[in-house]
């Protein structure tokens, strides 16, 4: 099997590690394998999106959500590095309201499994980062959310020296009391 699958602190959300080739030339790895995804946790999902960012040292994306429509996503950094963050919004889960971070590098190779039913955002902690996503539904601007980034009621432990830089929508993002959440 070309991955291994690490449940997270909350166990739908999965830390996959590739298996990477290496030798003085460079190395090679297997991004994504739909048997193998499907084989390693029981999931039979249909990515319909790719996304591509760059962003610079210090900039915080999310935490973004859609409210209907709500998007699985498999993430990874390929160059640089970023501190990742899923946040449990369904109220029906018994770790509903909780976090988890996991930090992805190009180097270390690692890839995030986010469900459905979370908020997810990411920190760049390196000069920059180049972050991709798949995504198991379309991106529709009228359902999206984003979730206030700083929220005591979440405690979320960015690993930050000074304030990250957002967007005007991040900005104006409301705390987990006021966020609209999913059964």
């Amino acid at each position: 099997m070309p991955f291994t699958a690490t449940p997270t602190a909350i166990p739908d959300v999965l830390v996959l590690q590739p298996k990477v080739f290496g030798d003085a030339r460079g190395f090679f790895l297997e991004s994504f394998n739909k048997r193998d995804f499907q084989a390693l946790t029981g999931m039979d999902v249909d990515f319909v999106q790719d996304n591509h960012s760059k962003s610079v040292k210090g900039v915080l994306r999310g935490l973004h959500y859609q409210i209907q429509h709500p998007q699985g996503k498999l993430v990874r950094v390929v160059q640089g590095s970023v501190f990742d963050v899923a946040v449990d919004l369904r109220q029906s889960s018994p770790t509903y309201g909780k976090w988890v971070g996991e930090i992805l590098s190009a180097d270390n190779h690692r890839q995030i499994w986010v469900p459905p039913g979370f908020a997810h955002g990411f920190l760049v902690l390196s000069d920059t980062a180049e972050f991709l996503y798949k995504t198991t539904d379309y991106w529709y601007p009228e359902h999206e959310r984003s979730l206030l980034w700083n929220d005591p009621e979440l405690g979320i432990e960015w690993p930050a020296a000074q304030a990250p830089q957002l967007a005007a929508k991040d900005a104006a993002a409301v705390p987990f009391s006021k966020a609209d959440k999913f059964d």
